[in-house]
């Protein structure tokens, strides 16, 4: 593997585990049900402060940067014509390009849901009453693993896509196996040759 690849898998996958640290993170820090006090005021929910909003949000552009330089680097596989359609390295790219995609736009939006739900402080009214909304668990987590899912495909597509065959060239390498050479011609000798007499038959002439 070039050593551009190494370096774009590792800042990828740097930038993966990071946003699926963030994610886990956001889960463990968001507001939960025992949070929401509801004493004081009737009628309304006393949000308190929570970092899940930032640590979400963190998480997400993670996540959109490490797929938009692998795709950046790699391109975009609709946009290239292999020509051999047989290569595995090329269906192992393709599948992989596919699959990223999806789990990066599920995860995307799990994150920036999350987030945007649980931005709420202070003092709220009640839903439909009597109802407290809070963020369901396993939102956050939800995210970080499929940002991880959807990072981790993504490096296989940009190295399957590297690793594919290349086209058969028609250059000089097709006649490595064809020897060229000179026609050897046998060197005359100066000194006379002597042919028995018998070699040849005799005639007399008048």
């Amino acid at each position: 593997m070039e050593r551009k690849a190494v370096v774009v898998c590792a800042l990828v996958g740097f930038l993966g585990v990071l946003s699926a640290a963030l994610g886990f993170a956001a889960e463990g820090t968001r507001v939960k049900v025992s949070d929401v006090q509801t004493d004081s005021s009737p009628g309304e929910c006393i949000y308190p402060r929570s970092p899940a909003l930032g640590l979400g949000l963190m998480s997400a552009v993670a996540l959109m940067v490490a797929q938009a330089i692998i795709n950046t680097v790699a391109g975009c596989i609709c946009c290239k014509r292999h020509p051999v359609p047989s290569d595995t390295n090329w269906s192992v790219a393709l599948i992989s390009f596919i699959v990223s995609w999806v789990t990066f736009i599920i995860a995307f939006l799990l994150l920036l849901t999350g987030a945007a739900l649980n931005d709420q402080r202070g003092q709220e009214n009640m839903y439909f009453g009597s109802f407290c909304y809070v963020v369901k668990p396993g939102v956050f987590s939800g995210g970080a693993v499929l940002s991880l899912a959807s990072v981790a495909l993504a490096i296989v597509y940009y190295v399957a896509l590297t690793s594919s065959k290349a086209p058969p060239s028609w250059g000089p390498q097709q006649n490595q196996g064809i020897s060229m050479g000179q026609p050897v011609i046998p060197q005359q000798s100066s000194e006379p040759v002597f042919v028995h007499e018998d070699t040849y038959n005799r005639q007399q002439f008048p």
